[in-house]
């Protein structure tokens, strides 16, 4: 299989990537197919996941409440949370399955908890804590720019001026 970048949708191009130098973040034998892989460049954590569709790069945080995917599971392109079970679709950038907590998904419609099966239901008590959890919205990946050159993957990472 000759490695390759995906592609994704541009309107989720992370901010600043967009004139920002390339970045060797690693060697292409350090993103087995169907693995995946932490990469930090300046403070940012990122993830280096290799699909059937190519290698995507996105913040390595769950676009819920931030724990690292990297080391949750791949399935084809889609990733999922070590933390509350959601599920992200690495080509849209959309969930693909909303985490336990419920919330609201990107277009900002809400979603109950819910419990994995043969697990008992999971009882959300009224208070500040539903109250969160029923208004954190989950957002779409960022992704950003990639390229490999030889046998080394690149990322646009933002210049952060100090």
């Amino acid at each position: 299989m000759t490695s390759r970048i995906a592609s994704f949708p541009a309107r989720l191009q992370a901010p600043g990537t967009h004139d920002a130098p390339f970045r060797r973040a690693c060697s292409v034998e350090e993103v087995a197919p169907g693995g995946m892989t932490r990469v930090t460049l300046d403070g940012l954590d990122l993830l280096l996941a290799h699909t059937p569709n190519g290698i995507y790069v996105t913040d390595d945080r769950c676009p819920h409440m931030s724990a690292p995917l990297s080391i949750g599971e791949l399935d084809g392109c889609i990733v999922g949370c070590p933390l509350h079970e959601g599920r992200f679709d690495l080509e849209s950038g959309d969930p693909a399955r909303m985490p336990t907590t419920g919330g609201l998904d990107p277009d900002g419609v809400s979603h109950p908890t819910w419990s994995p099966a043969g697990r008992e239901p999971k009882v959300d008590p009224p208070g500040k804590k539903a109250e969160a959890r029923r208004l954190t919205r989950v957002r779409r990946f960022a992704y950003y720019p990639a390229r490999i050159v030889g046998e080394t993957i690149e990322v646009a990472i933002p210049v952060i001026e100090p």
